[in-house]
Formats: C-alpha cells, sequence, structure tokens
C-alpha cells in the first residue's frame, strides 16, 4: 500500500466527480477516495470549512483549477489535518480584474439562461486544440456542468473572483507536495504552476505534455500515474 490514509479529491469549476473517474480506481486501491462537493453557496473560506467539516481526521489531499484555490484555503484553516497536496492545473495568484469583469459578463448570460453557450464556449478553451471537436469530450464536459447546475455555477464564479492571494501560503507548506500542469493549458498558463512549485520547499512540478485544462480526462494515465507517485512522495 502507498498510502493507507483518505485521498480527498477537490474538482474544479463547472466539474462533478466525473472528472476524476479515470482516476479514482488506481487512487481507491490506495485507500477510500472522497471527492469533494464544492457545488454549494459561499465564499472560498466557506466552501473549504464545509468540506473539511466532512472529510476524514487526516488525509491527502488534491485539487485542479478552482479545486486548488480552495486546497489553499482548506490548508491555511486546518493545516495539521493534511498529509499531503497536489495542485492539479491551477495558481496561487488573486484574481485579476480583467477577469473578474469577464466573470461578471459570464453570470449576466447564465441568469439569462445561456447556461449551455457558456460551457459550449468555456469546452473549446477547455481543452488541447486536437480535442477542440471531441464529442466524446464535449459530453463529458456537458454533463458535468449538469451535474454542477447553472446557479451553481454562478456561485463558483463569484467564489472564484473573491480569492485571496495564496502566494504568502506557499512557503508554510511542508508535507510533500505535487504541482501538475500541462504545456498547453489555456485556462491557466504553466508559469502559474511552476511558481507554485519553486515556492514549496520540496515539490514535484509535473508537466503533461500535448494536453490542455482538463489533464485527468485528456491524459488520464499520466496523470494517474504522477498522483501514485505522489503517494510515495
Amino acid at each position: 500500500m502507498l498510502n493507507s490514509l483518505p485521498i480527498v479529491l477537490v474538482p474544479g469549476l463547472a466539474c462533478s466527480p466525473r472528472i476524476y473517474e479515470p482516476q479514482i480506481p488506481s487512487l481507491w486501491r490506495q485507500g477510500a477516495v472522497l471527492v469533494a462537493n464544492h457545488a454549494r453557496g459561499g465564499d472560498m473560506a466557506a466552501i473549504a470549512r464545509r468540506i473539511l467539516a466532512e472529510a476524514p481526521l487526516r488525509f491527502s489531499l488534491a485539487g485542479h483549477s478552482m479545486g486548488g484555490y480552495i486546497v489553499f484555503e482548506m490548508f491555511r484553516q486546518a493545516p495539521e489535518r493534511i498529509s499531503r497536496l497536489a495542485f492539479l492545473n491551477t495558481s496561487a495568484r488573486p484574481e485579476m480584474p480583467e477577469l473578474t469583469e469577464k466573470r461578471r459578463v459570464m453570470i449576466n448570460e447564465v441568469k439569462q439562461g445561456g447556461y449551455r453557450a457558456v460551457m459550449d464556449r468555456l469546452f473549446a478553451n477547455f481543452v488541447h486544440p486536437a480535442l477542440a471537436r471531441d464529442e466524446h469530450l464535449h459530453r463529458i464536459v456537458l454533463d458535468m456542468a449538469d451535474d454542477v447546475g447553472p446557479d451553481a455555477f454562478v456561485w463558483q464564479l463569484e467564489a472564484i473572483s473573491g480569492r485571496i492571494d495564496s502566494r504568502p501560503t506557499l512557503a508554510k507548506i511542508k508535507c510533500p507536495t505535487l504541482v501538475l500542469t500541462s504545456d498547453t493549458d489555456s485556462m491557466m498558463p504553466p508559469d502559474a504552476s511552476s511558481e507554485i512549485a519553486n515556492g514549496i520547499p520540496g515539490a514535484k512540478l509535473v508537466t503533461i505534455q500535448d494536453c490542455g485544462h482538463l489533464t485527468q480526462l485528456e491524459k488520464p494515465q499520466a496523470v494517474t500515474d504522477a498522483l501514485l507517485d505522489w503517494l510515495e512522495m
């Protein structure tokens, strides 16, 4: 057994447990797996508190994209409960004003009934250009969007916009840490992951080649292998 502690996985924006479906069987063989519910209202601090209240006493913790922002907040609130950390395609930086404005436009469109149109546009940015017409991946993204629903999607956008700067937290992280990124992520530039890895003592940086933002689905075996290695760190 690589890891006897439970593993908590936090999905990203508009993502549900389906995002980790390719990895769960292999991770489950190493310990119990819990996919956190981040689709209930509140700011980042409130979302983190709710997940911590439902999580095991001590656990390994991984977050993808928005899930990484939540992981930073969970660590700030309860570092003693977390045995190891993994940040997948995420950033420690706060929201930029120009992105906040784009999210406001998106929120207004969703509230006017444009949720499906928003998700169709996001899909093109989520995946590697070679997969932009992949109907199977597109279906998974739309199914995850249905799992989350438009109301929770709006809450998530608002929480993302209000997140704090997690860069001062980096040097405080002493547990084994994986930072995973991909070379063609148009949603989260690889240098944001490099910044996290450089700021955490002993962190391991893994870059998945020919891959977009949805690494778990686009390159499932590479991500599974990286997570299994993480459990050995």
